[in-house]
């Protein structure tokens, strides 16, 4: 993911970085929910070997477009004024913001592991209801990239963490099919931080370390994969109802301190300015 969105950054004319990164995601996010009910039909009409041929040719029609993309893009305009790089290491305000995006992605990431499990063990619905509600997940995403992307990074970075507190209220609350179906939409907010925080990243680097620096703040995401399930499974075992709870907390917190910690610092920048 790292070099397509770093390609992309460079690429991304008039749009904002983050628009720019957004609407692929988000147009992937519509394919997820759109696909499986075409290939519903596809395969009812014409069976399944006719689903893998079609995708297959789809697949390789969407390669060969990509081979025919400009290999070396020049230089964004905007960013052939940027002064030379110091090196990620040496950037202290990008490191910080490294803590800042494991601690957020981890509290954003907590309620969702064990939450298939929880709708099918305590709320008893089958395995295709929750199939549905998955889609709901995707076209929350799709929705929150597509219409959402454009307001400013950091708007997008505090209304996505919103989104995951509705999340983990409804899922603690609720008790029907319908505020869970709701709920999932909120979960798109998880893939809107996503795309927020690379956005915010690139603004405090020089513009030839966008690679490297996306690839760091994909690890950060990747270390949150990891460690927010076993979290996520030692409340889950304990009180499945615990996950939304101990997630409300954190996202509480995690909300108000990085409210606090982008206050000062635009404090800081109108004073140097």
């Amino acid at each position: 993911m790292a070099p397509m969105n770093s390609y992309i950054t460079n690429v991304r004319g008039n749009l904002s970085i983050g628009r720019a990164i957004a609407i692929p995601s988000g147009i992937y996010s519509l394919g997820t929910v759109i696909g499986p009910i075409i290939g519903g039909i596809v395969a009812d009409q014409m069976g399944f070997q006719a689903v893998y041929v079609i995708a297959g040719i789809i697949f390789i029609v969407s390669t060969t477009i990509i081979l025919f993309v400009q290999k070396k893009p020049e230089v964004h305009h905007i960013d052939q004024e940027s002064v030379n790089p110091r090196g990620l290491l040496k950037n202290t305000r990008f490191m910080a913001f490294m803590g800042v995006v494991l601690i957020t992605m981890f509290a954003l990431y907590l309620p969702q592991p064990f939450t298939p499990s929880f709708l099918q063990n305590q709320q008893h619905l089958t395995s295709s209801t929750i199939g549905l509600l998955g889609a709901f997940g995707s076209l929350g995403s799709a929705l929150s990239m597509l219409f959402l992307s454009h307001l400013g990074s950091l708007t997008g970075f505090f209304i996505s963490q919103v989104m995951l507190v509705v999340f983990a209220l409804l899922f603690l609350k609720g008790n029907n099919t319908i505020l869970f179906g709701l709920g999932y939409v909120f979960i798109g907010g998880y893939r809107l931080c996503r795309v927020m925080v690379l956005s915010i990243g690139r603004s405090l680097i020089h513009p030839a370390e966008t690679g490297l620096a996306y690839g760091l703040i994909e690890t950060m995401n990747a270390i949150t994969l990891i460690l927010a399930p076993i979290l996520a499974g030692v409340l889950y075992r304990n009180d499945p109802y615990s996950m939304y709870r101990v997630g409300l907390i954190l996202l509480a917190a995690v909300l108000v301190i990085n409210i606090i910690i982008f206050k000062v610092i635009n404090q800081r920048k109108a004073k140097t300015e």
